[in-house]
């Protein structure tokens, strides 16, 4: 299989475009197979050409962000979609994670920093801006939600596989370590955000570090 990384980028800004573009062409495991200027655009284009990685502004003018994403999760693809945003509003933060998405930068982050966790990303790791973290820890301290990982029945197994979510682990990632399929990683996942009654990996994962290491 080959360790190259598919990647769409979908902005309306071109000069946005142009620069993520060339940043992109510093790292060897990427490879831009395609751009858009809207979502409407961005949405066949994924489904079209289904890349590994789609780098998706969240304010355009046909289709935004939230809705573009929301198509990709209902064409069940595999993409992995990174909000790339001017927008550090909470509640844009949260929306996105609960429509699907892996990752939340800011587009006025330093070129490095971008670069790192685009390399992150690569890995299938989670990626996040860090100063947005609060706010997800934030949304994530409401009374409804478990507050151990005893009380929301969490396995030994589950507990296991949630520490490694926590730590920007994939699926595939967790199963090696874990020394199980990828499959199965997939069904405990399903497990793991029913019991904590959450919409999102990237959720959990600011749960788990919250109530698992503290």
């Amino acid at each position: 299989m080959s360790d190259i990384q598919t990647v769409i980028i979908v902005d309306d800004h071109p000069l946005f475009r142009k620069g993520m573009a060339q940043l992109l062409q510093t790292i060897p495991a990427f490879r831009l197979v395609g751009e858009a200027a809207g979502g409407v655009e961005g949405l066949a284009l994924v489904c079209s050409l289904k890349p590994d990685l789609l780098l998706l502004d969240l304010n355009m003018k046909d289709l935004d962000g939230i809705g573009v994403l929301r198509g990709i999760r209902a064409a069940r693809l595999d993409t992995r979609v990174v909000m790339v945003t001017v927008s550090d509003n909470g509640d844009d933060l949260v929306a996105a994670l609960r429509a699907g998405a892996d990752g939340y930068l800011l587009k006025d982050m330093e070129p490095e920093a971008m670069l790192d966790a685009l390399r992150e990303a690569a890995t299938g790791r989670i990626v996040i801006s860090d100063e947005l973290t609060h706010l997800m820890a934030t949304a994530l301290r409401g009374p409804a939600l478990p507050q151990s990982a005893s009380a929301a029945g969490l396995t030994e197994q589950e507990v296991r596989i949630l520490e490694r979510i926590s730590g920007g682990l994939s699926n595939k990632l967790i199963g090696r370590e874990l020394d199980i399929a990828e499959g199965t990683v997939k069904v405990h996942v399903k497990h793991i955000l029913r019991k904590l009654a959450l919409r999102s990996r990237v959720e959990a994962a600011v749960w788990a570090v919250g109530h698992l290491r503290g």
